[in-house]
């Protein structure tokens, strides 16, 4: 009879560690698989890349235009072999200025074709050398004259981010925002009601106000990566 006692829990301490083995057996699996397939959601991100294209320069700058009018928009801005050129023709009232590759991170802009004598302007006083504040002044006093003028109302898009990279599949950029200015000339703050400094994130406020170049700025939200 003691044989038979003893040989039963023999028997059980036997099915015990087997069940013990067997636990730690799949605990192990589990543990293994969860290693495994972490890395897979840093997999997911493998879809950007760099904007290193003429091609990919113009789909990114058409992200800075509203979509139903991307198609017909003109791209202008420097190639990827550093020319100023026309990168697509356009013929609705919409020019997009292309991100520059040789600058960090990534900015394209889309504005009104009205618009264009006065970017034009300040791009060829750019590229004399002249500095920020030199160009605000001389564009000031050219518009006193008359020699161009900025639409009232007139938009800019601006699409920036921190980095050149995009996605191939949708042309949107990573982690890239887009932000308004709309043109309102010699507007102050009392002639609009709005502030002169942002109240909080995407509320419209004026900048250089009762200048050439006073302007509603509407920023994004901080979360928004649209």
């Amino acid at each position: 009879m003691k044989h038979i006692i003893t040989a039963i829990m023999f028997t059980g301490l036997l099915v015990s560690c087997n069940l013990s083995d067997k636990s730690k057996t799949i605990t192990q699996e589990a543990d293994i698989t969860k290693t495994t397939t972490a890395p897979t959601t840093k997999e997911t991100n493998t879809t950007l890349q760099p904007i290193d294209t003429d091609e990919a320069l113009i789909a990114t700058a058409l992200m800075a235009a509203p979509e139903a009018s991307r198609a017909n928009c003109k791209v202008i801005g420097y190639n990827m072999a550093g020319e100023f050129v026309t990168l697509k023709e356009g013929d609705n009232e919409f020019i997009v200025l292309a991100d520059d590759p040789k600058k960090n991170g990534f900015s394209a802009a889309c504005y009104h074709k009205d618009l264009e004598p006065f970017m034009a302007r300040g791009r060829a006083l750019k590229a004399e050398g002249k500095k920020h504040q030199d160009i605000f002044d001389i564009r000031e006093e050219e518009m006193k004259a008359g020699k161009f003028t900025i639409p009232t109302g007139a938009t800019l898009h601006i699409y920036s981010g921190p980095k050149a990279e995009y996605d191939p599949e949708t042309a949107k950029v990573d982690n890239a925002k887009l932000r308004y200015v709309v043109y309102l000339p010699w507007a102050t703050a009392a002639s609009t009601g709005l502030p002169e400094a942002p109240v909080a994130s995407n509320h419209p406020w004026i900048m250089n106000p009762g200048t050439h170049r006073a302007h509603i700025m509407i920023s994004p939200l901080a979360n928004d990566n649209k």
